[in-house]
């Protein structure tokens, strides 16, 4: 396994690939809902690679002076069950500290919260809706 944290053409392509697999053609996201004008080659991505193949990602935006707002998260389906997740998340947390941030937030699905609040996450938000998909915000202390 391999584990970069990086603003760069590979990260971006790589973190593009996974998320394509996950959030377009597994989930039925508009493409255009998924890859917005975020995604440039100054985003920093945390991608996991087994071997040579990217299996999991998620990318570094800052929400204010002092919070991470981590977005993105995915993980290919057939990668799923392994911590792979944890392990970009937990990157992304690592990064932002290293730069002074001390907050970090996240715009959780639902059906994804309980493994941010493993993650040490709590909610912190009604459920909203974004590109149609009911969500909560969850955040912590870093």
């Amino acid at each position: 396994m391999k584990l970069i944290v990086e603003s760069s053409k590979p990260a971006r392509g790589a973190a593009a690939y996974i998320r394509m697999s996950v959030f377009v053609l597994e989930r039925g996201i508009a493409f255009r809902d998924e890859f917005d004008d975020k995604d440039s080659d100054s985003m920093v991505y945390a991608v996991l690679f087994d071997d040579k193949v990217p299996v999991a990602t998620c990318r570094f935006e800052t929400y204010n002076d002092h919070t991470l707002k981590v977005g993105r998260v995915a993980t290919l389906k057939e990668a799923r069950g392994h911590g792979y997740g944890r392990k970009v998340v937990s990157a992304l947390e690592d990064k932002a500290k290293q730069m002074g941030f001390t907050h970090s937030l996240i715009h959780s699905e639902m059906d994804a919260v309980k493994f941010y609040q493993r993650l040490g996450y709590e909610i912190t938000s009604d459920v909203f809706y974004e590109d149609g998909v009911p969500c909560v915000v969850v955040e912590k202390d870093l």
